[in-house]
């Protein structure tokens, strides 16, 4: 298939990019490089610029005769859409209204968007299903909720096929360490314990440590990113008539000291730490029940361990300690 891929320089869309490039398909990426890195999908397949112009989406739509989009482009800093909320829904929503009103002028009718779990309310039930309970509680995760309402929307008016894939915490590096991650701040746990364990950073915070859990913090659901890659590619085939929506993650929860306590295992390294309070939007828990995905789409993870996941991503950093560069 042709296929676009938005925001494919970044973190999981350029393991999807290159995943299904792999696979044999005819890919090109759409990406404005603010948080995306060239290096992360080959230069041929790149086009630089936002999914909100029209004056690059037409010619892109129609020259490349695009049968298919991946949606992944979005602004996603839960901190930073509390403090500029507009600039979130302008990116992602407004901007993914010009992307589906382009699609439906070149008659492109297949659609894979990029979710989160942060759509889902906070709730003692876990795992969370798909018909868990919904209340996103920033900009961030609001955004996403709209942009679901509105492709479904979307596709009862205008006969759209798409899949909506709610993922869960995306971590590791690819199989041949070639590829990692690399956020310009980065924010997640994984990369963060290993830049500490490397020297980059004094100390790592860990936000909360009150938490009514086990260890008294917060517990999240890691799933590889080469299987994210996987789930999308399958989404992808599944998308004629589909119009429904999966979970992606292990079904298995790891809190922040377990985290550490794998880093240190895969490392052989103390990861020095500190304790600070909670970080505004966490919840105690969350981790997915990914049953009707593994159900429908026959879609298992390779990786399921923590410490299989800790160690792609150590191998990542230790060999590319300046990442992506620049």
């Amino acid at each position: 298939m042709r296929i676009l891929v938005t925001g494919g320089a970044g973190y999981v869309g350029g393991f999807a990019a290159r995943y299904l490039l792999a696979s044999g398909h005819d890919v090109v990426v759409l990406d404005n490089l603010s948080t995306g890195h060239r290096a992360c999908v080959p230069e041929e397949t790149l086009v630089v610029g936002d999914v909100g112009e029209r004056a690059i989406l037409d010619p892109l739509l129609s020259q490349h005769r695009i049968e298919a989009v991946m949606h992944f482009a979005a602004s996603a800093y839960v901190g930073e859409s509390v403090r500029d909320p507009r600039s979130y829904y302008r990116n992602n929503v407004a901007n993914t209204l010009s992307l589906l009103e382009a699609m439906l002028d070149h008659d492109v009718r297949r659609l894979v968007f990029s979710s989160t779990c942060a759509v889902y309310a906070e709730t003692e039930e876990m795992p969370l299903h798909e018909d868990s309970a919904q209340a996103p509680l920033s900009p961030y995760a609001f955004s996403k909720a709209v942009i679901e309402r509105m492709i479904a929307d979307f596709s009862r008016a205008y006969d759209l096929d798409y899949v909506l894939l709610r993922y869960f915490n995306a971590a590791g590096a690819s199989s041949d360490g070639s590829h990692g991650e690399d956020h310009r701040p980065e924010t997640h746990l994984l990369p963060l314990a290993l830049q500490t364990v490397l020297g980059q950073r004094e100390k790592l915070k860990v936000y909360g440590s009150d938490y009514p859990t086990p260890d008294g913090t917060c517990i999240r659901d890691y799933v590889h990113v080469e299987d994210l890659a996987q789930a999308h590619q399958l989404a992808l085939h599944a998308t004629t008539g589909a119009n429904t929506v999966f979970n992606i993650g292990t079904g298995a929860g790891h809190s922040v000291l377990e985290v550490l306590r794998a880093v240190e295992r895969v490392t052989g390294k103390p990861v020095p730490f500190e304790a600070t309070a909670r970080r505004p939007g966490d919840t105690p828990r969350l981790v997915a029940s990914s049953d009707k995905i593994r159900r429908e789409l026959g879609w298992k993870p390779r990786y399921e361990e923590l410490d299989q996941i800790t160690a792609t991503a150590w191998e990542w950093h230790r060999n590319h300690p300046e990442a992506y560069g620049g």
